[in-house]
């Protein structure tokens, strides 16, 4: 039960609480809507957070919303780091596995952002909304967020090291920062850790001896350009430099393709896209976990657009043990019409994707988080000489992956004749393919379709 719901109102003895704490750190017991601390390992950050928050709550009742934007588990949220410095400092708070409260009326609850809009959107009288590793967050559930914590003096506590410049929570908060009245934005290194130890100095220095590039990133907080071992990294930057990730309409006149990678804990990702002249319009992305397949195929019929093929991989054939049918089935029953992808090796997958992507133009704002993922998708850099593994890791980033390889391989581009070329991207409009100077009729052409 949520324990700040009952009303609690019980004032416990004063007690006095001695902890370290961080200089560094002092402006978060000074009010402010916004407060962001960002930089490089070591700088104490989440550890400075969690105690502040902690202490604070012994002085009044606060309810403090602990967010990021994947949690698949109470595990991946920070309810042991706060149960940790609980401990230590000695602090009478009640720890149960979903949140953490003590008899003042002060509570802690722990969500994810991204896959739980309802469950954020329902939280009232929020104090304080503690978002960590915020450099995962999305610009779609920023816009979720921050209008939920909406209390009189409720404030925004942002934690993250960078990753990519690109990323919307370095560009909200650090880029274009909000005005010095409204947040305190903070960079935390390893030098304001008076605690920082000695073994990690080690570390940083070795690192620093290898790798400049690396050390920079990993201890000083400065961005990547790519993560490292991106798979599709100059696929992504000509991208960018060429505009295609921008604002990509829906065209009523043309059919929606959907490319799907299948999962259950694991996710399930969609792409949806447009096949406009020579050009592959990526209009939209979705992805959840734990669902049923009714879940998204209402996800598919809410956003409204006139469907031509779903593309599902080759595990959508296997039969269900529950209702002896496959995937595949289930959706045609339902008026779905259906294609199983052509089977190919992952790198001969991937080839495909890295041919396709010079077609695409991807919709910046509905598929940010997929695009997100195909910036993470990467191979694991092999500690000897450096080099990449052979396969790309696989990890949360990887069902986007698989679902927009999916994408690769059953679209297959109408060819021109001859040397007929396209007219300078800068000259064209949006939606319109040009031959030689002239437009051209729009097609659409799906491989075996």
């Amino acid at each position: 039960m949520d324990t700040l719901s009952q009303g609690s109102t019980k004032i416990q003895e004063t007690r006095s609480v001695s902890a370290g704490f961080p200089q560094a750190l002092d402006f978060l017991f000074k009010p402010k809507r916004y407060k962001v601390a960002w930089g490089g390992r070591g700088g104490s950050k989440s550890w400075g957070v969690a105690r502040a928050l902690l202490i604070m709550g012994m002085q009044r009742p606060l309810r403090i919303l602990c967010a990021r934007e994947l949690q698949n588990s109470i595990a991946e949220s920070v309810h042991k780091l706060l149960s940790d410095q609980i401990a230590l400092m000695n602090l009478p708070y009640k720890i149960e596995k979903t949140q953490i409260y003590n008899d003042l009326g002060s509570g802690f609850f722990f969500e994810g952002i991204y896959r739980n809009v309802d469950r954020i959107k329902s939280y009232e009288g929020v104090d304080i909304c503690w978002v960590e590793e915020a450099h995962r967050v999305t610009k779609a559930s920023w816009e979720i967020l921050i209008p939920t914590i909406r209390k009189e003096g409720s404030e925004i506590w942002v934690t993250f090291n960078p990753d990519l410049e690109s990323d919307e929570t370095y560009q909200r908060f650090i880029k274009s920062p909000p005005p010095d009245e409204m947040a305190y934005v903070r960079k935390i290194t390893w030098r304001d850790n008076p605690w920082f130890p000695k073994v990690l100095r080690e570390e940083l220095e070795e690192l620093k001896r290898k790798d400049y590039d690396e050390y920079l990133h990993v201890w000083e907080g400065e961005c990547r350009i790519l993560l490292e071992g991106a798979v599709y990294a100059e696929e992504l930057r000509d991208l960018v430099r060429d505009g295609r990730l921008c604002k990509v309409p829906y065209d009523p006149t043309v059919g929606v393709s959907t490319f799907w990678d299948l999962g259950w804990a694991d996710h399930t990702s969609i792409w949806f896209a447009q096949r406009v002249g020579f050009e592959n319009h990526i209009i939209d992305h979705y992805s959840n976990h734990l669902r049923s397949l009714d879940h998204y195929l209402g996800i598919l019929q809410s956003r409204g657009y006139i469907y031509d093929t779903n593309w599902l991989p080759h595990d959508a054939k296997a039969k269900s043990l529950g209702t002896g049918k496959s995937i595949e089935e289930l959706m045609r029953a339902k008026g779905f019409k259906t294609r199983v992808v052509p089977r190919l090796s992952l790198a001969d997958g991937i080839n495909a994707a890295r041919t396709v992507f010079a077609s695409c133009y991807i919709d910046a704002d509905k598929c940010e988080a997929g695009v997100k993922s195909l910036r993470s998708y990467h191979y694991e850099v092999v500690e000897v000489g450096g080099r990449l593994s052979k396969e790309p890791v696989h990890d949360v980033h990887s069902h986007d992956a698989d679902a927009f390889r999916a994408l690769a391989v059953a679209l297959r581009a109408p060819k021109g004749k001859g040397n007929d070329k396209l007219i300078n991207l800068a000259e064209r409009k949006p939606g319109l393919v040009y031959e030689a100077g002239r437009r051209i009729s729009n097609n659409l052409r799906w491989l075996g379709g």
